[in-house]
This record gives C-alpha cells, sequence and structure tokens, in this order.
C-alpha cells in the first residue's frame, strides 16, 4: 500500500504526522464498522491516526456501562496520550469502516526533540484534549438532556463541516441512539423523547443516517457553552 499516495489529499500531510519523513515508515490499517482498534492498558508502540470513516474513544465501567469521550473523525489522533505514555489509557472502537495509519511512537517523540512538525501538531492535539475534557465535565454535571444532546450536535457538525461540504446543513451521521446516549449520560429511551421533541419544533430530523438541521440558532442557543 502506498503511503504517499494516501496521504495526498490528508490535511495533516503538512503536520508533525503527516509530513514526507514520517510517512516512510507508516503503517496502515483497514477495520470492518465495530472492530476493537485498542484496549485500556494495553501497550502501544504506535500513534494512530485515523485516515476515513469514524471511531470512538471511551471508557467501560466492569458491568459494561460505557462512556464515550470524543467521537473521532479523519485527521484525529485516535489516542493523543499515546504519544507519551506506553499504554492506552482508553478503549478505541470503529464506528464505521474505517483505515488507521500508524506512526512510530518513538520516531514521533523524536521529531518533537528536533523541533520539526510535530511539536506544533503534538501541542494543538493535547490543547484541544484538554478543551474538550473540561467541557465534557461541564456538560455532564451543568446541562439538561436537551442541552447535552444539543451541544453534541454542534461539536459533530463543526467537525464534519470542516472535512467535508456540506449543502442545506444535511451532515453524514451513523450514530445509533445507543452512542448518542452514552456520550452524552442518558439512556437509549431518553434521547429518543429528545429527538421526538426537535423534530415536532422544527429543528432538526436524522433519517437514513443524515441529520438535518432546520433551526441552527435554535440548536445553538441550546448547546453553547458561551
Amino acid at each position: 500500500m502506498n503511503s504517499i499516495s494516501l496521504c495526498v489529499s490528508c490535511p495533516h500531510r503538512d503536520s508533525g504526522f503527516g509530513s514526507e519523513d514520517a510517512r516512510r515508515s507508516q503503517r496502515f490499517q483497514i477495520l470492518r464498522a465495530g472492530a476493537q482498534i485498542a484496549v485500556r492498558n494495553q501497550a502501544a508502540s504506535d500513534v494512530l491516526v485515523l485516515c476515513t470513516g469514524w471511531a470512538f474513544r471511551y471508557v467501560q465501567l466492569s458491568d459494561g456501562r460505557r462512556q464515550i469521550l470524543r467521537f473521532l473523525l479523519p485527521g484525529d489522533v485516535l489516542s493523543p496520550a499515546t504519544i507519551f505514555e506506553k499504554n492506552y489509557p482508553s478503549w478505541v472502537k470503529s464506528l464505521t469502516d474505517v483505515m488507521v495509519s500508524g506512526f512510530s511512537r518513538s520516531e514521533v517523540r523524536e521529531r518533537c526533540a528536533i523541533g520539526a512538525g510535530a511539536p506544533s501538531a503534538v501541542a494543538s492535539t493535547s490543547i484541544a484534549e484538554m478543551r474538550d475534557v473540561s467541557e465534557l465535565a461541564t456538560v455532564l454535571g451543568q446541562c439538561s438532556a436537551e442541552e447535552r444532546i444539543a451541544y453534541l450536535l454542534l461539536r459533530l457538525m463543526s467537525g464534519i463541516a470542516a472535512r467535508n461540504v456540506i449543502r442545506e446543513h444535511r451532515y453524514p451521521f451513523p450514530l445509533r441512539q445507543q452512542h448518542i446516549a452514552d456520550a452524552v449520560g442518558l439512556t437509549p429511551v431518553h434521547v429518543s423523547r429528545v429527538f421526538g421533541q426537535f423534530r415536532e419544533r422544527g429543528v432538526l430530523t436524522i433519517s437514513e443516517g443524515v441529520l438535518t438541521v432546520f433551526d441552527v440558532p435554535e440548536l445553538e442557543r441550546l448547546g453553547s457553552l458561551r
């Protein structure tokens, strides 16, 4: 598999992860939907980046309950902590069919040490990770069910729009109600009820894997933390 040709259109190709030097030792995996990509406390020799498809990072309790920490889109580092730590701090699973690329952890750290493009990429990734953690804690601790779901949708809409041409506020949306419930600390029944209310009020609909938003200002009113 030719890593150079696969990375030509990648928006991160000029960063520390996607530079030509880093791509020489890059390894690719193609995985089906529902595949376990990373296991908590498992050794991590590579820093993994999502090339195509959707995935999610999560923590699972002993009784099976699951907290989804973040939905991952193309260009995202699956577990930024693996840049610094030897083991995965959480689980990662594919939501759709995906392609994942792996950069040697030792080489990424070496590139950081010599001051190439990697320090900027690592800093940006780490800052985004800290922001996401603080925002998630705020949303789960202080927001209503509608506000939690609106916040999640706005975050996903922003990420999708940064990677795709969006028309008429229609976004690809492969999430099921269980995924949303596990991300915002609700039950699937409660999630279904909130989406029903959104639909009745003309805010949005989800049908056949597509999220269509009719009232962006109302969604922003509910889901913005500012």
